[in-house]
Protein backbone atom coordinates (compact mmCIF):
# COMPACT_ATOMS: atom_id res chain seq x y z
CA UNK A 1 0.00 0.00 0.00
CA UNK A 2 2.73 2.45 0.83
CA UNK A 3 4.45 1.72 -2.62
CA UNK A 4 1.44 2.46 -4.50
CA UNK A 5 1.01 5.92 -2.46
CA UNK A 6 4.85 6.57 -3.15
CA UNK A 7 3.97 5.95 -6.79
CA UNK A 8 0.88 8.01 -7.23
CA UNK A 9 2.78 10.72 -5.65
CA UNK A 10 5.89 10.30 -8.05
CA UNK A 11 3.24 10.50 -10.50
CA UNK A 12 1.94 13.58 -9.00
CA UNK A 13 4.72 15.45 -9.07
CA UNK A 14 6.22 14.58 -12.79
CA UNK A 15 2.50 15.93 -13.69
CA UNK A 16 3.10 18.85 -12.29
CA UNK A 17 6.54 19.60 -13.84
CA UNK A 18 5.04 18.79 -17.50
CA UNK A 19 2.38 21.42 -16.72
CA UNK A 20 4.73 23.67 -15.36
CA UNK A 21 7.23 23.21 -18.37
CA UNK A 22 4.63 23.51 -21.30
CA UNK A 23 2.13 25.74 -22.06
CA UNK A 24 -1.37 25.48 -24.42
CA UNK A 25 -3.57 28.33 -25.75
CA UNK A 26 -6.70 28.63 -27.50
CA UNK A 27 -7.23 31.55 -29.29
CA UNK A 28 -9.09 32.89 -32.43
CA UNK A 29 -10.67 35.82 -34.29
CA UNK A 30 -13.88 36.64 -35.08
CA UNK A 31 -14.73 38.97 -37.91
CA UNK A 32 -17.99 40.22 -39.89
CA UNK A 33 -18.93 42.54 -42.00
CA UNK A 34 -21.99 44.07 -44.15
CA UNK A 35 -20.79 44.86 -47.63
CA UNK A 36 -21.76 46.31 -50.94
CA UNK A 37 -19.98 45.23 -53.66
CA UNK A 38 -20.43 46.22 -57.34
CA UNK A 39 -18.59 45.06 -60.55
CA UNK A 40 -19.47 46.84 -63.85
CA UNK A 41 -23.61 46.42 -63.81
CA UNK A 42 -23.87 43.43 -61.33
CA UNK A 43 -24.52 44.74 -57.77
CA UNK A 44 -24.57 42.74 -54.06
CA UNK A 45 -25.06 43.08 -50.55
CA UNK A 46 -24.11 40.69 -48.09
CA UNK A 47 -23.02 39.85 -45.15
CA UNK A 48 -19.67 38.29 -45.05
CA UNK A 49 -16.84 37.05 -43.33
CA UNK A 50 -12.78 38.17 -42.74
CA UNK A 51 -13.05 41.82 -43.71
CA UNK A 52 -10.73 43.39 -41.35
CA UNK A 53 -8.46 39.99 -40.50
CA UNK A 54 -9.04 36.12 -41.26
CA UNK A 55 -11.80 34.80 -38.96
CA UNK A 56 -9.77 31.97 -37.43
CA UNK A 57 -9.74 29.52 -34.30
CA UNK A 58 -6.65 27.77 -33.70
CA UNK A 59 -4.88 26.34 -30.58
CA UNK A 60 -0.73 26.58 -30.22
CA UNK A 61 1.54 25.13 -27.45
CA UNK A 62 5.22 25.31 -26.09
CA UNK A 63 7.10 22.80 -24.49
CA UNK A 64 10.02 24.15 -22.62
CA UNK A 65 12.95 21.44 -23.21
CA UNK A 66 15.86 22.97 -21.08
CA UNK A 67 18.91 24.68 -22.47
CA UNK A 68 17.18 27.24 -24.51
CA UNK A 69 15.14 24.75 -26.14
CA UNK A 70 12.13 24.67 -27.04
CA UNK A 71 9.11 22.45 -28.83
CA UNK A 72 6.07 24.25 -30.15
CA UNK A 73 3.07 23.28 -32.21
CA UNK A 74 0.45 25.21 -34.13
CA UNK A 75 -3.31 24.28 -35.44
CA UNK A 76 -5.64 26.93 -36.75
CA UNK A 77 -8.26 26.67 -38.86
CA UNK A 78 -10.54 29.38 -40.78
CA UNK A 79 -13.94 29.96 -39.87
CA UNK A 80 -16.67 31.77 -41.89
CA UNK A 81 -18.41 33.96 -39.52
CA UNK A 82 -21.73 34.73 -41.70
CA UNK A 83 -22.41 30.91 -42.48
CA UNK A 84 -20.00 28.92 -39.48
CA UNK A 85 -18.36 27.41 -42.30
CA UNK A 86 -14.89 25.76 -42.17
CA UNK A 87 -13.10 28.02 -45.28
CA UNK A 88 -10.22 26.59 -45.78
CA UNK A 89 -10.98 24.64 -49.32
CA UNK A 90 -11.30 21.33 -47.78
CA UNK A 91 -8.31 21.50 -45.18
CA UNK A 92 -10.08 21.88 -41.40
CA UNK A 93 -6.41 23.27 -40.85
CA UNK A 94 -5.86 24.92 -43.42
CA UNK A 95 -4.48 28.01 -41.99
CA UNK A 96 -1.37 26.35 -40.32
CA UNK A 97 -0.59 23.20 -39.28
CA UNK A 98 2.92 22.95 -37.46
CA UNK A 99 5.11 21.40 -35.54
CA UNK A 100 8.87 23.65 -34.76
CA UNK A 101 11.72 23.68 -32.53
CA UNK A 102 13.52 26.26 -31.29
CA UNK A 103 16.70 27.47 -29.88
CA UNK A 104 19.82 29.68 -29.81
CA UNK A 105 20.51 28.49 -33.80
CA UNK A 106 16.87 29.69 -34.95
CA UNK A 107 13.29 27.87 -35.40
CA UNK A 108 12.55 24.65 -37.43
CA UNK A 109 8.81 24.35 -38.80
CA UNK A 110 7.49 21.49 -40.77
CA UNK A 111 4.23 21.32 -41.90
CA UNK A 112 1.54 23.25 -43.52
CA UNK A 113 2.21 27.74 -43.14
CA UNK A 114 2.76 30.56 -44.71
CA UNK A 115 5.41 31.02 -46.88
CA UNK A 116 8.58 33.55 -45.98
CA UNK A 117 7.30 35.65 -49.69
CA UNK A 118 3.94 36.08 -48.35
CA UNK A 119 4.97 37.24 -44.65
CA UNK A 120 7.22 39.96 -46.46
CA UNK A 121 3.73 40.74 -48.82
CA UNK A 122 1.77 41.07 -45.56
CA UNK A 123 3.99 43.55 -43.91
CA UNK A 124 4.02 46.57 -46.87
CA UNK A 125 0.35 45.60 -47.34
CA UNK A 126 -1.75 48.03 -44.64
CA UNK A 127 -4.18 45.67 -45.00
CA UNK A 128 -2.21 42.12 -44.59
CA UNK A 129 -3.88 40.55 -47.82
CA UNK A 130 -7.36 40.72 -46.70
CA UNK A 131 -10.72 42.13 -47.23
CA UNK A 132 -11.31 44.44 -49.60
CA UNK A 133 -8.19 46.68 -49.39
CA UNK A 134 -5.96 43.57 -50.26
CA UNK A 135 -3.01 45.03 -52.77
CA UNK A 136 -3.33 40.73 -53.40
CA UNK A 137 -6.63 41.33 -55.60
CA UNK A 138 -4.50 42.47 -58.32
CA UNK A 139 -1.62 39.58 -58.41
CA UNK A 140 -2.04 37.39 -60.88
CA UNK A 141 -0.25 33.73 -61.03
CA UNK A 142 0.08 34.25 -64.77
CA UNK A 143 -1.84 31.07 -65.45
CA UNK A 144 0.90 29.04 -63.85
CA UNK A 145 -1.81 27.27 -61.08
CA UNK A 146 1.01 27.88 -58.91
CA UNK A 147 -0.33 30.85 -56.28
CA UNK A 148 1.95 29.34 -53.34
CA UNK A 149 4.24 32.28 -53.86
CA UNK A 150 1.82 34.64 -52.20
CA UNK A 151 0.28 31.80 -50.29
CA UNK A 152 0.35 28.87 -48.15
CA UNK A 153 1.93 25.85 -48.71
CA UNK A 154 1.77 22.24 -47.70
CA UNK A 155 4.67 20.14 -46.75
CA UNK A 156 6.94 23.03 -46.23
CA UNK A 157 10.11 22.99 -44.09
CA UNK A 158 10.82 26.35 -42.70
CA UNK A 159 13.96 27.83 -41.08
CA UNK A 160 14.36 31.16 -39.60
CA UNK A 161 17.01 33.30 -37.79
CA UNK A 162 17.36 33.73 -34.29
CA UNK A 163 16.76 37.35 -32.82
CA UNK A 164 19.34 39.01 -31.52
CA UNK A 165 20.67 40.16 -34.27
CA UNK A 166 21.07 43.71 -34.20
CA UNK A 167 17.58 43.97 -36.22
CA UNK A 168 18.75 41.60 -38.87
CA UNK A 169 16.26 38.96 -39.85
CA UNK A 170 15.69 35.94 -42.62
CA UNK A 171 14.22 32.79 -43.23
CA UNK A 172 13.91 30.09 -46.09
CA UNK A 173 11.60 26.82 -47.01
CA UNK A 174 11.25 24.52 -49.33
CA UNK A 175 7.57 22.54 -49.88
CA UNK A 176 8.53 19.09 -51.36
CA UNK A 177 5.55 18.37 -54.83
CA UNK A 178 5.06 14.49 -53.21
CA UNK A 179 2.80 13.92 -56.81
CA UNK A 180 1.62 15.19 -59.98
CA UNK A 181 -0.27 18.41 -60.09
CA UNK A 182 0.76 19.16 -56.54
CA UNK A 183 3.09 22.60 -56.14
CA UNK A 184 6.81 22.48 -54.88
CA UNK A 185 8.76 25.16 -54.88
CA UNK A 186 10.95 27.58 -52.36
CA UNK A 187 10.88 30.98 -50.87
CA UNK A 188 13.84 32.92 -49.26
CA UNK A 189 13.60 36.07 -47.45
CA UNK A 190 15.97 38.48 -45.68
CA UNK A 191 15.37 41.76 -43.78
CA UNK A 192 16.03 44.53 -41.42
CA UNK A 193 13.43 45.88 -38.67
CA UNK A 194 15.00 48.21 -36.11
CA UNK A 195 13.10 51.27 -34.75
CA UNK A 196 11.09 52.91 -37.15
CA UNK A 197 13.02 51.42 -40.24
CA UNK A 198 11.86 48.26 -41.73
CA UNK A 199 13.06 47.01 -45.41
CA UNK A 200 13.03 43.40 -46.61
CA UNK A 201 13.53 41.32 -49.78
CA UNK A 202 12.10 37.90 -51.16
CA UNK A 203 12.40 35.57 -53.71
CA UNK A 204 10.19 32.53 -54.30
CA UNK A 205 9.31 29.87 -57.22
CA UNK A 206 6.52 27.62 -57.73
CA UNK A 207 6.31 24.66 -60.30
CA UNK A 208 4.55 21.17 -60.15
CA UNK A 209 4.95 17.87 -61.55
CA UNK A 210 2.73 18.50 -64.30
CA UNK A 211 4.69 21.83 -65.57
CA UNK A 212 8.26 22.14 -65.12
CA UNK A 213 8.07 26.17 -65.84
CA UNK A 214 8.95 27.76 -63.06
CA UNK A 215 6.56 30.66 -61.59
CA UNK A 216 9.09 33.05 -60.17
CA UNK A 217 8.17 36.35 -57.84
CA UNK A 218 10.80 38.62 -56.47
CA UNK A 219 9.74 41.59 -53.87
CA UNK A 220 11.35 44.56 -52.26
CA UNK A 221 10.10 46.43 -49.59
CA UNK A 222 10.54 49.57 -47.03
CA UNK A 223 8.56 51.46 -44.48
CA UNK A 224 9.38 54.44 -41.99
CA UNK A 225 7.68 55.20 -39.20
CA UNK A 226 7.59 58.73 -38.85
CA UNK A 227 5.17 58.27 -35.29
CA UNK A 228 2.05 60.62 -37.10
CA UNK A 229 2.45 58.18 -40.05
CA UNK A 230 4.14 55.05 -41.22
CA UNK A 231 4.54 55.60 -45.49
CA UNK A 232 5.38 52.11 -46.93
CA UNK A 233 6.68 51.31 -51.02
CA UNK A 234 7.19 48.06 -51.99
CA UNK A 235 7.61 46.79 -55.84
CA UNK A 236 6.45 43.02 -57.25
CA UNK A 237 7.77 41.43 -60.47
CA UNK A 238 6.03 38.28 -61.16
CA UNK A 239 6.97 35.74 -63.79
CA UNK A 240 5.84 32.55 -66.16
CA UNK A 241 6.79 31.63 -69.33
CA UNK A 242 7.49 34.82 -70.58
CA UNK A 243 4.65 36.35 -69.04
CA UNK A 244 5.35 39.35 -66.37
CA UNK A 245 3.30 41.25 -64.16
CA UNK A 246 5.35 44.51 -62.02
CA UNK A 247 3.04 45.88 -59.02
CA UNK A 248 4.07 48.84 -57.71
CA UNK A 249 2.33 49.47 -53.56
CA UNK A 250 2.11 52.87 -52.15
CA UNK A 251 0.71 52.77 -48.61
CA UNK A 252 0.33 54.67 -45.24
CA UNK A 253 -0.81 53.59 -42.03
CA UNK A 254 -1.35 56.53 -39.62
CA UNK A 255 -2.93 56.51 -35.70
CA UNK A 256 -6.35 58.36 -35.32
CA UNK A 257 -7.87 59.30 -32.35
CA UNK A 258 -8.40 55.78 -30.83
CA UNK A 259 -7.79 53.92 -34.43
CA UNK A 260 -5.98 53.58 -37.24
CA UNK A 261 -6.46 54.88 -40.72
CA UNK A 262 -4.81 52.86 -43.50
CA UNK A 263 -4.66 54.03 -47.25
CA UNK A 264 -3.49 52.12 -50.60
CA UNK A 265 -2.31 52.93 -54.35
CA UNK A 266 -1.06 49.99 -56.19
CA UNK A 267 -0.43 49.89 -59.99
CA UNK A 268 -0.01 46.41 -61.63
CA UNK A 269 1.26 46.04 -65.19
CA UNK A 270 1.36 43.05 -67.36
CA UNK A 271 4.05 43.21 -70.23
CA UNK A 272 2.62 42.41 -73.87
CA UNK A 273 3.28 38.49 -73.66
CA UNK A 274 0.40 38.43 -70.64
CA UNK A 275 -1.48 40.05 -73.01
CA UNK A 276 -1.64 37.55 -75.59
CA UNK A 277 -3.67 34.61 -75.46
CA UNK A 278 -2.13 31.29 -75.10
CA UNK A 279 -3.69 27.82 -75.02
CA UNK A 280 -5.10 27.16 -71.44
CA UNK A 281 -4.38 31.00 -70.18
CA UNK A 282 -6.54 33.85 -69.93
CA UNK A 283 -5.03 37.06 -70.84
CA UNK A 284 -4.59 39.70 -67.82
CA UNK A 285 -4.70 43.51 -68.16
CA UNK A 286 -3.25 46.45 -65.98
CA UNK A 287 -5.19 47.73 -63.33
CA UNK A 288 -4.96 49.83 -60.64
CA UNK A 289 -6.17 49.54 -56.96
CA UNK A 290 -7.43 52.36 -54.39
CA UNK A 291 -8.01 51.36 -51.34
CA UNK A 292 -9.08 53.15 -47.82
CA UNK A 293 -10.41 51.97 -44.10
CA UNK A 294 -10.10 53.08 -40.75
CA UNK A 295 -10.29 50.55 -37.36
CA UNK A 296 -11.62 52.54 -34.39
CA UNK A 297 -10.19 50.29 -30.91
CA UNK A 298 -13.23 49.74 -29.00
CA UNK A 299 -10.75 48.02 -26.46
CA UNK A 300 -7.45 46.00 -26.80
CA UNK A 301 -9.20 42.91 -28.34
CA UNK A 302 -12.27 44.26 -30.42
CA UNK A 303 -12.82 46.94 -33.18
CA UNK A 304 -15.17 48.49 -35.19
CA UNK A 305 -13.89 49.43 -39.11
CA UNK A 306 -14.96 50.33 -42.45
CA UNK A 307 -13.43 49.98 -45.79
CA UNK A 308 -13.54 51.52 -49.71
CA UNK A 309 -11.94 49.92 -52.23
CA UNK A 310 -11.75 50.15 -56.48
CA UNK A 311 -10.35 48.57 -58.77
CA UNK A 312 -9.50 49.77 -62.30
CA UNK A 313 -9.43 47.31 -64.97
CA UNK A 314 -7.59 47.97 -68.17
CA UNK A 315 -7.83 45.98 -71.52
CA UNK A 316 -8.30 41.94 -70.44
CA UNK A 317 -7.94 42.52 -66.45
CA UNK A 318 -10.95 41.03 -64.27
CA UNK A 319 -9.58 42.04 -60.83
CA UNK A 320 -12.25 41.39 -58.02
CA UNK A 321 -11.89 43.17 -54.71
CA UNK A 322 -12.59 40.80 -51.94
CA UNK A 323 -16.54 39.17 -52.24
CA UNK A 324 -17.62 40.97 -55.51
CA UNK A 325 -19.95 39.66 -58.82
CA UNK A 326 -17.74 38.08 -61.20
CA UNK A 327 -16.87 40.29 -63.89
CA UNK A 328 -18.51 38.97 -67.41
CA UNK A 329 -16.02 41.66 -69.67
CA UNK A 330 -12.27 42.85 -69.41
CA UNK A 331 -11.66 45.98 -68.30
CA UNK A 332 -14.45 46.37 -65.77
CA UNK A 333 -14.43 48.51 -62.64
CA UNK A 334 -15.06 46.38 -59.24
CA UNK A 335 -15.68 48.36 -55.89
CA UNK A 336 -16.64 47.55 -52.59
CA UNK A 337 -17.59 49.39 -49.03
CA UNK A 338 -18.01 48.06 -45.54
CA UNK A 339 -18.91 48.12 -41.88
CA UNK A 340 -17.94 45.70 -39.66
CA UNK A 341 -16.48 44.33 -36.40
CA UNK A 342 -13.37 42.25 -35.12
CA UNK A 343 -13.04 40.45 -31.90
CA UNK A 344 -9.91 38.61 -30.71
CA UNK A 345 -9.72 36.06 -27.85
Amino acid sequence: MKKALIALAVLGLTGGAAVAQSSVTLFGVLDADMKYVKTGSLKQKKLDSSGLNTSRIGVRGTEDLGGGLKAGFWLESEVGVDNGVAANGGAFWGRRATVSLTGDFGEVRLGRNKTASRLHLEDFDPFTFTGLGSVGAVYSNLGSGNGTSFGRADNLASYSLPGGLGGFYGGVDISAGEGTGTNKGQSVRLGYKNGPLHVSGTYASTSNAADNNKFKLTSVGGAYDFGVARPSLSYTQTKYMGREQKIWTASVTAPLGQGQLMAAYTDAKANGTAETAVTGYTPIGDAKLLAIGYAYNLSKRTALYTTFSQIDNKGAAKFLVAGAPAATAGGQKSSGFDVGIKHSF
